[in-house]
């Protein structure tokens, strides 16, 4: 049973077709890595699979659930499917500490206690337990970008999607994010990632598909994937990048 499954999800913003009809499963615990240039449907494919954008055809099963059925709790999907976001999104009135734990206490009802003790684990974790009674202003983007990661996982989710994770980021920051994420992946978490980072593309995804124009022109295994690429535009954009 895969975890995810997209069959033939079409999106339109007007009368610009966004994503042209992508078909594309993620099983339990694979990393699926999503690369292509500026304006092909990545970001919007992923927001599409925790319906942060509506598509109008198609179908996205979450363990065989269709996530457009009427019965389908739209803030359960939400639990259930983390998002770590370019920008980091963190509440700036609120220090980090919190800023984990409101959406377990507001949205999953857990207890305070509970929820500070998994935070406090979670930033262990990431690496920057210290930095929990700071406010966002106050750290690094690419510790902010950690604490993004805790507060999605703070969650317990089954899936999580990175939207360019690291696009924001000044070039030594990278890897500290990086790290998280290839942590993150060891530990079997299913993940769905848009990035640039090729490098990580090579050593953590089970699969790495290529789109352009809203649709999925290449996809395969890594090694595969870099070493022959079999279609001319996926060619050039890795001649472009690597």
């Amino acid at each position: 049973m895969a975890m995810i499954d997209c069959q033939d999800v079409h999106k339109w913003f007007g009368d610009f077709h966004v994503l042209q009809g992508i078909s594309q499963s993620v099983e339990r615990g694979e990393v699926l890595v999503i690369c292509g240039p500026s304006g092909s449907g990545k970001s919007t494919f992923i927001r599409c699979i925790n319906r942060l954008e509506e598509f109008q055809k198609g179908h996205i099963l979450l363990e065989e659930k269709d996530i457009h059925s009427k019965d389908f709790n739209i803030n359960e999907l939400r639990a259930e499917i983390g998002i770590v976001f370019q920008q980091f999104n963190l509440y700036p009135h609120l220090t980090v500490l919190k800023n984990i734990t409101l959406a377990p206490v507001k949205v999953r009802g857990r207890d305070r206690k509970s929820a500070v003790t998994q935070a406090m684990e979670l930033l262990e974790r990431v690496g920057i337990v210290e930095q929990a009674n700071k406010y966002p202003a106050e750290l690094s983007g690419g510790q902010q970008q950690r604490v993004a990661i805790a507060r999605a996982l703070a969650m317990r989710p089954k899936v999580m999607l990175f939207d360019e994770p690291t696009s924001a980021l000044d070039p030594e920051m990278i890897n500290e994010v990086l790290n998280v994420m290839k942590d993150l992946a060891r530990d079997g978490m299913t993940m769905l990632c848009v990035t640039h980072e090729m490098g990580f593309a090579r050593e953590v995804a089970d699969k790495v598909i290529f789109m352009d124009g809203g649709q999925i022109v290449e996809q395969g295994p890594p090694n595969e994937f870099f070493s022959n690429p079999r279609h001319e535009r996926t060619k050039a954009f890795l001649k472009e990048i690597l």
